[in-house]
């Protein structure tokens, strides 16, 4: 399994001008990141609405990519998503998942058939042209820039280490430092809209 922090630090590498909807590995992005205007942390949707929610800022912003990581979780819950995602095929939209094997947010309960679930084959059956499952921190490393470099959209499942929060959700740091306003100001002047 995959440490979420280290695989964020090797895609920062990669990321060049794309927009980053950082969904459920978001607490670990906000340390990594380097373009902050650029993140769009106000997609964060309730739990299942992350791939619809990036599936409309790609379609709205086609000639920019868009990177959302999520969670198995958020793709469990949203599953008819992949479908829309592939049908609408938006060349710019790179999904993806992290899997955990657990509800982390929550308090740590298990995912239904976590050790067994083939997310990039139900990416692939539900239409996208390119999926890929890394389980290594090496695997992801060695095949990021050629992801990248694909036309969308992509499906890429990445097992990572459970980390579980406890604390209750009112008590936990927030990641999210902007209000939901200043991040689309500073989106939206980042991509040049005015308005």
């Amino acid at each position: 399994m995959i440490q979420t922090a280290e695989l964020l630090k090797v895609f920062q590498q990669y990321r060049g001008d794309a927009i980053v909807i950082p969904g459920r590995g978001g607490r670990h992005w906000v340390n990594v990141s380097t373009s902050p205007t650029l993140d769009a942390p106000l997609g964060d949707p309730a739990m299942g609405g992350h791939a619809s929610f990036g599936l409309g800022l790609a379609l709205a912003q086609p000639n920019k990519k868009v990177v959302l990581f999520d969670s198995e979780g958020d793709v469990l819950m949203g599953m008819g998503a992949l479908a829309t995602i592939a049908e609408q095929a938006p060349g710019n939209f790179y999904h993806f998942m992290l899997d955990n094997e657990c509800y982390a947010t929550t308090g740590g309960q298990p995912v239904p058939n976590a050790k067994n679930i083939a997310y990039d084959v139900i990416a692939r059956g539900a239409g996208y042209p390119h999926t890929f499952a890394f389980d290594t921190l090496q695997g992801f490393s060695n095949n990021i820039k050629a992801i990248l470099d694909l036309p969308g959209p992509v499906f890429v499942a990445l097992k990572v280490d459970p980390e579980i929060e406890n604390e209750p959700i009112g008590r936990r740091a927030r990641w999210q430092t902007r209000t939901r306003d200043q991040a689309v100001k500073d989106l939206q002047r980042e991509l040049g809209i005015t308005g």
